[in-house]
């Protein structure tokens, strides 16, 4: 949809260039620098401390699991198995840092310890209650297979590879048989073959260079299963995230609403209030000079009946921005093309909705257009542009396209960025790309929610 815009207003952007002026496309392809890449080094060192960190928190994992089990018949098995579990937390922090230092993962750390008071009793029972601590100890237990086939793998396509790869230097080495000298390939003691002439050493130093190209991409989808596990096993859980994520948003929604608050207490007190003050004392001063001076006095109660429709405007525009009646009357296709023609540039509006979403998510899908149109107004020196709202399954999509100058960005600290944390408060996105010299594109998602059917 956005070409489509681009192809109406003419919002179209030069060739495509590299940040560097083009040099990009005379270096290495991807696949030849990756055997020398930092980053190939650091996975594969990963892999191979992988065996040693492996086995020694399995060894650590069981034995505390099943010296605890076998006690517990005693008051001992339980310190045992709480100071298991806590071990393995530990274990956990070691592997999330070295996730961290090798693979470059940053795993949040899972939700602490809920020790409701103080003492020993109420540290063990918060340790064997936390899943936290649970999945350390599945981990260390996982772990250990999968280190060995990893560590196995890595190991064998680096060595054959770089051996294979290097044949050619070193070849010589071996003793010869009968005039022949090299690796033997196959053969028995009446029959032997050893990769020896020129065709045959250059064929190994090939299928060397082969393997020695692919290992990289086989240790890093041997690592992509480690970042599975690091992520799933010793970060947060899904749940705590979530809660942390709506502690988050709540803080968002009520800074939004108080500042919302202070708002509308600034407009009325600096507009509607003020003006109204002044009409009441200048129709006490209307009154005084009633019978002195009445022509003074109808002057006088021509200007406040003036004042009167200000504020009336001023009252209207402030209802306006708390929630649109044509919005809860009409629905967003007469609120967003009332909008539109308030903009200083012509705006093209298309709404393809087949029903009305929430009230809430509706208020929010206008006031989203509205600061949006608003910055297109003021900042993009645009001559057009153009709104779309429609649905994609369980997502109400906006999108907000102008010819401007371009160069927003919500990460800049402008209104696109507090615009980008009312949206998140209710799980929505907004995307914006908006290259210097434009045009700008902006898009935000809503989840779509209907009005609860009320018996």
């Amino acid at each position: 949809m956005a070409t489509e815009y681009g192809q109406d207003y003419g919002f179209g952007g030069g060739p495509g260039l590299s940040a560097d002026g083009g040099s990009r496309r005379h270096r290495l392809p991807a696949g030849l620098r990756a055997p020398f890449e930092a980053r190939s080094l650091r996975e594969f060192g990963y892999v191979l401390l992988g065996l040693p960190i492996g086995i020694t928190l399995f060894v650590y994992a069981v034995t505390m699991m099943a010296l605890g089990a076998g006690l517990l018949v005693t008051f001992v098995g339980v310190p045992v198995l709480a100071a298991g579990l806590a071990g393995c937390r530990g274990f956990g922090a070691l592997e999330r840092a070295r996730a961290r230092g090798l693979l470059g993962l940053d795993v949040a750390s899972p939700e602490p310890l809920r020790v409701p008071k103080a003492g020993a009793m109420a540290w063990m029972g918060a340790v064997l209650k936390s899943g936290a601590s649970w999945r350390s100890l599945l981990y260390g237990v996982l772990y250990l297979p999968w280190s060995v086939f990893s560590f196995c793998v890595a190991l064998t396509f680096w060595t054959v590879g770089w051996t294979t790869l290097t044949y050619p230097l070193w070849f010589w080495v071996f003793p010869t048989y009968v005039g022949q000298g090299g690796i033997q390939l196959y053969g028995d003691e009446t029959h032997r073959i050893y990769l020896d002439n020129p065709f045959e050493i250059t064929v190994t130093a090939l299928v060397g260079l082969l393997i020695t190209l692919v290992t990289p991409w086989i240790v890093r989808a041997l690592t992509t299963v480690d970042r599975v596990m690091v992520y799933g096993l010793l970060g947060p859980s899904r749940l705590a995230t979530r809660v942390v994520e709506l502690e988050s948003d709540r803080g968002v929604v009520v800074d939004t609403a108080a500042a919302d608050l202070r708002r509308i207490e600034r407009d009325l007190h600096d507009g509607a209030q003020a003006r109204l003050v002044s009409l009441a004392m200048d129709l006490g001063l209307a009154k005084e000079k009633l019978r002195e001076d009445p022509q003074a006095a109808a002057r006088m109660v021509d200007e406040a009946h003036g004042e009167v429709k200000t504020a009336l405007q001023e009252l209207r525009d402030l209802a306006r921005g708390i929630h649109p009646a044509v919005l809860t009357d009409r629905g967003l296709d007469a609120a967003l093309s009332s909008v539109a023609s308030r903009c200083t540039v012509p705006v093209r509006v298309e709404v393809d909705l087949s029903e009305r979403p929430a009230s809430a998510i509706e208020g929010i899908a206008y006031f989203t257009v509205s600061e949006l149109l608003q910055n297109v107004s003021k900042h993009a020196r645009a001559t057009a542009a153009a709104v779309e709202v429609w649905r994609a399954e369980n997502r109400l999509m906006l999108l907000v396209v102008d010819n401007g100058v371009g160069g927003a960005d919500a990460s800049a600290g402008s209104g696109l960025a507090g615009l980008a944390e009312r949206l998140d408060a209710v799980d929505g996105i907004l995307v914006v790309d908006s290259p210097v010299g434009g045009p700008t594109r902006i898009t935000a998602e809503l989840p779509w929610r209907t009005e609860p059917v009320r018996r």
